[in-house]
Order: structure tokens, then sequence, then C-alpha cells
């Protein structure tokens, strides 16, 4: 168990949180979220002793172990990925090489004996004898195949050394794992694999993560930083959410009958209670959350950027045709004879490993890149907007401020009152709106390009891994705003819950061609291991 006791922190002027005073407990998974900057990886390193607090302090239990999923991939390139992984459990590892050092030795003395005893004795109460064969089980897992068990980090890929990693934060069942985005560069299959083996593990789990799907999941309870605190909240992420909303909408409507607010909470928690992640802790969580009273919801203070798609034009029954395209670049064939029709309204997830052809597909059905062989043919009422993976091009090379950027892709309006407003709503306020374009985040980026997208009134959206760069609440935004667009979208993304609520057809390109079916992720996916059996 971790006990933080009046624990704080700023930096200079800034707050991140002042008297956190919080209990995570064995059995439970704590999702750790806020909004960019506010502490949570911070929060984290402070858990796992890397830094200090310079309030209050950190309790670990005695004698618990705690693991770190660390994110340096190049920190273990001469090491054997066998003994990476087994390096998780530090005393473990000492007690090898300590004990080989000692037989090894050509003068070995009786005290020698009496100590290699010693360590063979806390070897075998630490499952050592096993230790290898545990190690190549969850390296397995996670989708590390056995020939690279032997060979040296360095001959790994990216995705390879992100999972050994992984394997070596999961190893020797640790009483405590904090982890920092653990699904990043990892395929569905390892996801899936970390999911179920969290949603077993029986010890304390804290976990930062952009992958609500991966949160509703595992998560037991929701540790929000916002207000300066740290608040625990019993449930999955959906429920945070789901409860803060209703919390902002009665203070709101704080004039209602209060018999009214109370019966529409109940109708609430007994939605949710029934959706717990750990079927053996459902009973537990649903008493708990039947508890919860209008006092304990609490209104986030985080803002929403408002995305919404309004099309100038229905759509017509010719949206798009697609007939054999076939494309090579760099003597790589990336698409070869692809063909499919878009319907009215079809809502399409590109998915699978192979990124450059989902790319490259999106990139000839806009015009920037030709084919091959093959045609395409967009219908006569439709309109098409384009979010590219890499939008450098439009800011990289730019003078212009917000205002003057977003001014070129209005043509309605062009007051500097309707632009203010317009990125207001995206959360650009003030004299942010007078920032450079060409020195705007990741994110604030992305924010810009969705903002031109929603001045173009196009009826098809094409979207190219929209969420890369976004916080959970514009993911969020975005994710509404996709479902409730009457037009159809064209999209790729690894975010699972936004291809689930989202999508209502899946395309894959895989090695032996590409596979259309209209179904919805979660369907996809259970036929998919359904085959592989």
């Amino acid at each position: 168990m971790i006990t933080c006791q009046n624990v704080g922190l700023r930096y200079g002027d800034k707050k991140l949180f002042e008297d956190v005073n919080i209990k995570f407990t064995p059995g439970n998974c704590y999702g750790l979220i806020g909004a960019n900057g506010a502490g949570k990886s911070t929060f984290l390193k402070i858990l796992s002793g890397e830094i200090d607090s310079q309030t209050g302090h950190v309790h670990i239990d005695k004698g618990q172990r705690v693991a770190v999923l660390k994110q340096d991939h190049f920190a273990y390139e001469e090491e054997r990925v066998l003994d990476i992984v087994i390096m998780g459990h530090t005393r473990l590892y000492e007690i090898m090489h300590e004990k080989d050092a000692i037989y090894m030795k050509p003068d070995f003395s009786d005290e020698d004996g009496m100590k290699a005893a010693e360590l063979e004795a806390e070897f075998a109460e630490l499952n050592g004898y096993e230790a290898e064969t545990e190690a190549g089980q969850l390296l397995r897992g996670l989708g590390v195949p056995e020939d690279l068990h032997e060979k040296k980090m360095a001959e790994l890929t990216g995705p390879e050394k992100v999972k050994v990693l992984l394997a070596q934060a999961l190893f020797g069942n640790p009483d405590i794992l904090l982890m920092d985005e653990p699904t990043n560069h990892l395929d569905i299959e390892a996801v899936q694999w970390l999911e179920e083996f969290l949603i077993n593990f029986e010890n304390t789990v804290i976990v930062v993560s952009h992958d609500r799907h991966f949160l509703n999941k595992v998560c037991t309870h929701i540790a929000d930083v916002d207000y300066g605190k740290i608040e625990l909240y019993v449930g999955n992420y959906d429920f945070w959410y789901e409860s803060s909303q209703l919390a902002q909408k009665m203070a709101k409507e704080a004039n209602r009958k209060k018999e009214e607010q109370v019966k529409e909470l109940k109708e609430f928690i007994a939605r949710f209670s029934a959706n717990a992640s750990k079927s053996k802790q459902a009973t537990s969580r649903k008493k708990t959350l039947e508890k919860i009273t209008l006092d304990d919801i609490k209104p986030s203070s985080r803002r929403y950027p408002f995305i919404q798609f309004k099309p100038d034009r229905d759509l017509g029954k010719d949206l798009l045709t697609v007939d054999g395209i076939t494309k090579t670049i760099d003597g790589v064939k990336v698409l070869d004879n692809v063909s499919f029709v878009l319907n009215s309204h079809d809502k399409v997830a590109f998915v699978g490993d192979h990124e450059i052809a989902k790319t490259t597909l999106f990139k000839i059905l806009t015009g920037e890149m030709e084919p091959d062989s093959g045609t395409f043919k967009w219908g006569l009422t439709t309109s098409q907007s384009y979010f590219p993976k890499d939008n450098s091009p439009y800011f990289d090379d730019v003078d212009l401020n917000l205002v003057e950027w977003l001014r070129q892709y209005s043509e309605d309006d062009q007051t500097e009152t309707f632009i203010r407003g317009f990125l207001g709503r995206m959360l650009f306020s003030g004299e942010s709106v007078f920032k450079k374009a060409n020195v705007l985040s990741g994110g604030e980026k992305v924010r810009c390009m969705l903002s031109k997208m929603m001045l173009s009134g196009a009826n098809v959206l094409i979207l190219d891994e929209p969420t890369n760069h976004l916080d959970l609440e514009s993911i969020t935004a975005l994710n509404n705003a996709l479902i409730n667009f009457k037009g159809s979208v064209l999209f790729s993304s690894h975010d699972h819950e936004f291809i689930q609520t989202i999508a209502n057809r899946i395309i894959e390109f895989t090695p032996d061609g590409f596979i259309d079916k209209r179904t919805s992720y979660d369907e996809y996916i259970e036929d998919k291991k359904t085959q592989a059996k």
C-alpha cells in the first residue's frame, strides 16, 4: 500500500498540487488523469522516489517492491533481452550475479560455500529458478518472439524495445506497479494482453494513460489531478467523465429540486455499477457507488474545446468509388489493387500496422499523390476536408499569428470578431490568439487544423491519426464531434475507444491485401480472434 500525507509540489509560482492525502491499496488499479501540465508524470516520480515532494511524505509498506515502467529505450543496448526483463527485480538480479561470482572463484572456501548457500536459499524464496521461464512468458505474451530473447537489446526494433521494458516492469509480481503511458507504440494484440494481465493482477497499479478504452478496461478507480488537488473516485474513466459532466449540469441548474437531482444520480449510478472492469470486484464496487451522494461529485475545472463539423450540403448516393489503386514507394508496393465503394454515411476506420499504406491512400484520395495505376472518383455532391498525419507544412514556414492563419480558411466571415470567437471555442483566448503559427505545440497545431476543417463545411472528412498530440479532453471532444457528424468519415487511429464509437466499417491493410467489413471495431477484433483459433 502507498500512503500520501500532505504531499505538495510547486515549480516557481506554479502550484501543481498540495495537501494530497490518499491511499493506494492492493487489488486496485488507479488511473491518474489530469490536463496536460497538471503534474501526472511528476506525481508518479514522487511515488517512485525519483524526485522528492516539497511538503509531506510518501509511505510505502515495509518490504513492498515498487516496479516502474522505464522510458529510456537505449539504456540496455548491450544487454541480453532476457536479462533486461529479470533486472526488473533488482534484488533477484543481484543475487544471480553474486552467487555466479562465488562459484567462479578458483579458491572456493568454506566461507564461500556458506554464503552461496544463503544466496541459494534467498534465490529460491524469490522464485529465481523460474525467472527465465517467467521472463520468456511475459515477452511472448507481449509479442516478442522467442528467437529474440537471447539477442542484445540493440538488435531489436523500437516497438520491440518498448515491449521488453514493459515486461521488465511486470516481472516478478511487484507489489506496486507504476506506469506512464504503457500502451504507447504497442500493437492491438499487445494492448489486449496487457489489459488481461492487469485485470488479473492482484497488487497495486497506478497508471497514466491517454487511452480511454484502456482506462475503462483496467481501472477500478480514477485519481483526478484537478484544482491543485488529487481526488480519488470509484469507477473507470467513463464513470468519472459522466459524473463530472453531471456535476456541471447540476451546478448550472442549481434551482432544480434536489429530489430530481438525486433521482438522476441514482439512475446514473445504477447504469454504471454493473460495468465493473474486474468481475471479482463488481459487488464491492456497486456497494461503493451506491453510497455516492451529490456532494461527492465535483465538476471538473478542465476545459473541453468545442468541436462541431457542419456540412454545407447533404450527401447524395454516389460518394466515392476506388478501383484497383496500386502504388509503389521506394521500390516497395504499399497499395496493391485496392478497390472499395464508399456509401452514404459510412464512417470507415482504416486499421492495422501498415501505416504507410493508410497515409498513402489518403494522400491519393485528396490529390496530394498520384497512384501508379487504378482510379478513384468522388461523387458530385461531395466536398472533402483532410487532416494529414504530418501537419508541419501548414505551420513551419508561416509567419502569421493565429487570427491571420485561420482567416485564410474562412470564406464567409473574415472579421476579427468571428475568427477570435472561433479560436476561443478551441481554447485560444486573450493574447494567445496573436501567437505565431510557427511556434505552436503539437496539440495546438492539431486544434488549429480541426478549426480549419470545421470552417470548410465539408461533408466528407479524411483524418490520418487525428488524436496524436491531443490531451484526453480534446480527444473526447473530437470523438463526440465525429459521432454526431452527419456526413461520411475516413480515418486512421490507434485509439480503441475512438474507433469503436465512431466507425461502422473497418478496412485493414494486411501483408496479403486488405480486409473490408461492415462491423464495429470490437466485433471485428472478436472475429479475428475466433479465426485465429
